[in-house]
């Protein structure tokens, strides 16, 4: 299990992305381990992310927002950010 960002972890910000995130996940039908493998991040830590506890890097966002056919800017519109 991956150490939440300890400065950021649950930072409204960080809740939203990964509320988000979930969203879009769930709404393609994907699941959470079958995203991780195709942004290549581990599954806990894509858990993690998905929870607010993780301050993903801009890669990581990215990689994310591609696995599930998204851009990033729709990604940051759908968390509103």
């Amino acid at each position: 299990m991956p150490i939440s960002s300890p400065r950021h972890a649950n930072d409204p910000v960080l809740v939203a992305l990964g509320a988000a995130i979930r969203r879009c996940r769930l709404a393609k039908g994907v699941s959470q381990e079958e995203l991780a493998h195709r942004s290549v991040i581990d599954r806990s830590y894509m858990s993690s992310i998905e929870r607010g506890g993780q301050n993903p890097g801009i890669v990581s966002i990215v990689r994310i927002a591609r696995a599930m056919d998204l851009t990033m800017t729709e990604l940051m519109a759908e968390a509103e950010l």
